[in-house]
């Protein structure tokens, strides 16, 4: 057995804060190659529409079509594939969905207005965009729950229309994922992959319809396509690599904290799963389950690819110490497997999603605990949140003057234009004044 080489890190060595930033260091869309090959693809489809979306899928994903009704699954198709699901699969989609649908029920956001004494009202209209697009992975794996935590609270938030992009390498369909899409509420599925599916959705092609928002995780192409077109459409974020970081003090099973690790690591070869502990026999004793633990993996070669990389034992004098680097880390997934998580929740300031005591493990929260799966990573916790029914409202202010209302603040209103040297400004405000 080939022993797993894993960075070992102590806060109080003189050259940590160096090491540590090098192996937090990740850009995800700084290749220049990646970006000139996104640029041109943006480019054609744009120009060419369904044309190139064929070419690309053609080209890329190995198929054989000739027009893009082949690269669109109709809502029988949908409906087949989750009929067709075993009790045992359907069951556990099922219960997934209600959960993640009952939890954003929770952040759905209101209109609101209020009068003032003079009759004039104020206030904020909260509506739903109308269409949305989600990317949805299907390289190395298919992410049936990544399906379910982009579309339902889309839908929960009432967007009219959700349109869904998943590439099919090889012409190969996952059936759990389009089970996924037609119990989320999915309008229209189209197989398309990579940098091209987001110019279609950004755009919008004769065949693919413009939208408003693409959310959903892809690889470096994709994370840079969305990048680029920013601003076009929104986008939820430029999500890295899956990240998690543990913090233990000393008491919960090594092999669960091996295992947490590794739920992280066989995502993909550029993942990051860091231990944090005041103990420093405990970070002997994961690292023992680690090596003994890695061999019975299907995915081993990228776990360990994953973990002599980008992962570390981290120790610490106390647990305020591991707090600290809680808030300078930002995680993604941050697991407080101590006697009394509750007791540091306070002090954290940044993190995607924190999982909280011993059997609170970040598979359940990938999967089926209900809040979104899709968190920010590399460091953007610190100014990001979790998707969410937000991201899918927006918001309108509200400003209805009465006349006495307009009359007395036309007065500030004409101060500060004139100061600002907008004297249009100032007059339109002036003219509401009663004399």
């Amino acid at each position: 057995m080939n022993a797993v080489t894993l960075t070992r890190l102590n806060r109080s060595d003189p050259d940590f804060d160096a090491r540590l930033e090098q192996l937090l260091a990740w850009e995800a869309v700084s290749n220049l190659a990646v970006n000139r090959t996104v640029d041109e693809i943006l480019a054609r489809v744009r120009v060419e529409g369904d044309a190139a979306l064929v070419e690309y899928s053609n080209r890329f994903d190995r198929l054989q079509v000739s027009s893009m009704t082949e690269l669109e699954l109709d809502a029988e198709r949908l409906q087949q594939a989750l009929e067709g699901l075993g009790a045992e699969q359907r069951q556990a989609l099922e219960v997934a969905a209600q959960r993640v649908r009952d939890y954003h029920q929770h952040q759905l956001q209101q209109s609101w207005q209020y009068t003032e004494a003079d009759g004039t009202v104020l206030g904020q209209k909260v509506t739903p965009m109308d269409r949305v697009g989600i990317y949805v992975p299907g390289g190395k794996a298919s992410y049936p729950s990544s399906v379910l935590m982009n579309a339902i609270p889309a839908k929960v938030a009432g967007v009219k229309e959700i349109i869904m992009v998943v590439p099919t390498p090889d012409a190969e369909v996952n059936d759990l994922v389009m089970a996924a899409a037609a119990l989320a509420g999915v309008d229209r599925v189209f197989t398309l992959g990579g940098a091209q599916a987001i110019a279609a959705l950004a755009y919008g092609t004769a065949t693919v319809p413009r939208v408003d928002k693409i959310v959903g995780p892809g690889n470096i192409y994709v994370a840079t396509a969305k990048r680029a077109v920013f601003g076009v459409v929104g986008i939820d974020m430029v999500a890295g690599p899956s990240e998690i970081l543990v913090v233990c003090d000393g008491n919960t099973d090594p092999d669960w904290v091996a295992m947490d690790l590794f739920s992280q690591a066989e995502h993909d070869e550029d993942a990051q799963s860091i231990l944090i502990s005041p103990d420093a026999g405990y970070l002997d004793q994961v690292h023992a389950s680690i090596e003994r633990l890695l061999p019975t993996m299907e995915r081993q070669t990228i776990i360990r690819k994953s973990l002599q990389g980008r992962a570390a034992l981290i120790e610490v004098a106390d647990l305020d110490q591991a707090v600290e680097l809680i808030n300078r880390i930002a995680p993604e997934h941050l697991e407080l497997s101590v006697a009394d998580p509750e007791a540091l929740l306070p002090h954290i300031r940044h993190a995607g999603a924190i999982f909280m005591g011993r059997y609170t493990a970040e598979a359940l929260g990938d999967y089926c605990a209900g809040p979104n799966h899709v968190l920010p990573t590399s460091g953007t916790a610190r100014f990001s949140s979790p998707l969410g029914v937000y991201d899918f409202q927006k918001r309108s202010s509200l400003i209805s003057f009465s006349a006495e209302g307009a009359s007395v603040l036309g007065k500030t209103a004409s101060v500060l234009a004139r100061g600002e040297g907008l004297t249009a400004h100032a007059r339109s405000a002036e003219y509401r004044i009663k004399p």
